[in-house]
């Protein structure tokens, strides 16, 4: 009898065990059945298949941080007009226990050497600013390398497998990337430049649906890269071709500038709005404009069954609100080289009820009353991933080569596109400025005496639009979400915010619906799809003084997942011919 103790104890435990496996079955079944999205995690990316390979990416056991890495390799490919290795992004990441939001900033940096006198090649009105002298130092591979050694799980090499694939055996012409090149001022950008090389067939006819598009010196830098780490780019033979390329296309890039590259990692801006909390980059990033507009229309009273006349009032806010945040971009500067006012008082309640202070119910005003007297350019580029994987980690992701293919510089001996980021600083700041290296003097103890040590200062950043951002309800509800489209980024972040929040649509119809844009001029434009936005609204904006025009080009773009009782919904910006993943 006492032997059939542990069998009789091993057959409870067992029996146990079944059960509780059962129960996990059952919860998870039940879960899938009352979710219409997924359950375990997703991927919202520019396209299908950089969605998918996410998607691949967290199955095999990565983390929403990998998930994003690859997701934005393959992005490089598949809209190459949009970033690149040639870039930089700007990363918030919400680690699986809520408690940390941490930002990641590897933007493009000002070089050592530069052209002195850069501003005054800034262009008078819009236009494509191409040549090698608006070229950042480039650190998104840095980047990733900073956040995987932080949260990844699968190894380095295995985040570049699906992407070399894809750059060496080539991809059929992606459709969206088929019609960006039929705009004319696109098309002409490309055929007069070196990015011909690789988007051209025979006398400069530019590849189109059904062509084969391949990147094979790129497929051979990543998987360098895959295999001797980010060091390969910025220390290495990559990094020495790509200067070559650079000077050899009359830029002032230099193996120095690669090698002090250095990645900001700090806490993302907390604030409140209403119920919800939400983590912003802080700047250079443009978090600080997007809470500054969505601060001031937190007292609108929103209603889902709004008239005419309502919608026309919240409009009209919300122009007012993107009026003031015009006036505000000069201050969004890299705080490293700026000491001065600064953004925070952007995100302050007082500085907030002042503004909101000046929108009147009946009318608008002139420029100078947003103290929009001299408005930066409008540009348009970047792309945008939001990531969320099993264990909860979730990733905003916002990455750039600057305006559409940046300065339309292709380096052959790499692959690589080079971004035009300094032309970020034209009408937005009265001088750029390099980093400095500066010996000092340290004591050492307990030894005693000093040691001479290098502080080494990269270039300033330059500011940006970009606002990848988090958000947390009360209820433990997690909105994931960022957009891409230049200048366009904050009114379309916003207004999809506005929708989900609190006009209640579902994320799907929050980021569908038109937008409408307040350019640097502060025109009112509005997309020309608002077959959902009734005429007496646009007719109401006119008669209350604004200037209000369509949408010239509609490059406003916006990826987005949610996770709410256990349910995930991922939208990817059909805009952009996106589709999400996830399972």
């Amino acid at each position: 009898m006492a032997k059939a103790k542990p069998c009789l104890i091993c057959c409870c435990v067992l029996g146990t065990l079944t059960c509780l496996a059962l129960i996990y079955l059952c919860v998870v079944f039940l879960v899938a059945g009352r979710c219409p999205g997924f359950t375990r995690a997703a991927v919202a990316a520019d396209s299908r298949l950089c969605s998918d390979i996410g998607r691949g990416i967290l199955q095999q056991g990565g983390s929403a941080v990998d998930g994003a890495i690859a997701a934005l390799l393959c992005t490089s490919v598949v809209n190459p007009q949009s970033m690149g290795l040639g870039g930089g992004s700007i990363v918030t990441v919400r680690n699986k226990s809520g408690r940390h939001v941490r930002v990641f900033n590897f933007r493009e940096t000002v070089p050592q050497r530069f052209k002195v006198d850069l501003l005054s090649d800034c262009p008078s009105t819009f236009m494509l600013s191409t040549g090698s002298q608006w070229i950042g130092v480039p650190g998104e591979l840095r980047g990733y390398e900073a956040m995987h050694r932080r949260y990844g799980k699968l190894s380095w090499a295995e985040l570049f497998e699906p992407t070399i694939r894809l750059a060496r055996n080539g991809i059929t012409m992606p459709p969206f990337l088929a019609k960006v090149l039929k705009y004319p001022l696109i098309k002409a950008h490309v055929q007069n430049s070196s990015l011909c090389q690789i988007l051209c067939k025979a006398n400069k006819a530019l590849l189109g649906p059904g062509d084969i598009l391949k990147f094979p010196q790129l497929a051979r830098t990543m998987e360098i890269v895959a295999q001797q780490g980010a060091d390969a780019f910025f220390t290495g033979k990559i990094g020495q071709d790509l200067v070559k390329d650079v000077k050899e296309a009359g830029g002032t890039l230099e193996m120095e500038d690669l090698r002090r590259f250095q990645v900001q990692e700090m806490d993302a801006w907390k604030l409140r709005l209403g119920n919800t909390r939400m983590y912003i980059p802080p700047p250079p990033a443009g978090g600080a404009l997007l809470a500054f507009i969505l601060q001031l229309m937190t007292d609108f009273p929103f209603n889902a069954s709004m008239d005419n006349h309502q919608k026309t009032q919240m409009y009209h806010h919300f122009i007012e609100a993107a009026k003031f945040a015009n006036g505000q971009r000069r201050e969004i500067r890299d705080p490293r080289f700026n000491t001065q006012k600064g953004a925070d008082h952007m995100i302050d309640p007082k500085f907030i009820d002042s503004i909101r202070k000046k929108i009147s119910a009946n009318g608008t005003h002139e420029n100078d009353y947003y103290a929009n007297s001299d408005p930066p350019l409008d540009r348009f580029g970047t792309t945008h991933v939001s990531v969320m994987d099993e264990d909860g980690l979730a990733v905003s992701a916002t990455s750039t080569i600057n305006q559409i293919f940046g300065g339309a510089v292709y380096s052959p001996r790499t692959g690589v596109i080079l971004n035009n980021e300094l032309s970020d600083f034209c009408k937005r700041a009265d001088t750029i400025r390099a980093g400095k290296v500066a010996a000092q003097e340290v004591a050492v103890r307990p030894v005693g005496g000093l040691i001479r040590s290098l502080i080494v200062s990269v270039g300033e950043r330059p500011p940006s639009s970009m606002t990848p951002v988090i958000l947390e309800s009360e209820s433990g509800g997690l909105l994931v979400i960022g957009g891409s489209g230049g200048s366009l980024i904050t009114s379309a972040v916003a207004l999809a915010i506005m929708n989900r929040l609190w006009l209640k649509m579902s994320l799907e119809d929050a980021i569908a619906m038109p937008i409408v844009y307040v350019d640097s001029k502060n025109i009112v434009q509005y997309e020309s799809s608002f077959d959902k936005w009734p005429p007496t609204v646009i007719e109401g904006l006119k008669a209350l003084g604004h200037k209000v025009e369509p949408l010239k080009y509609a490059f406003n773009v916006v990826n987005g997942l949610e996770k709410e009782n256990g349910c995930i919904t991922a939208v990817s910006d059909l805009r952009k011919l996106g589709q999400s993943a996830g399972y």
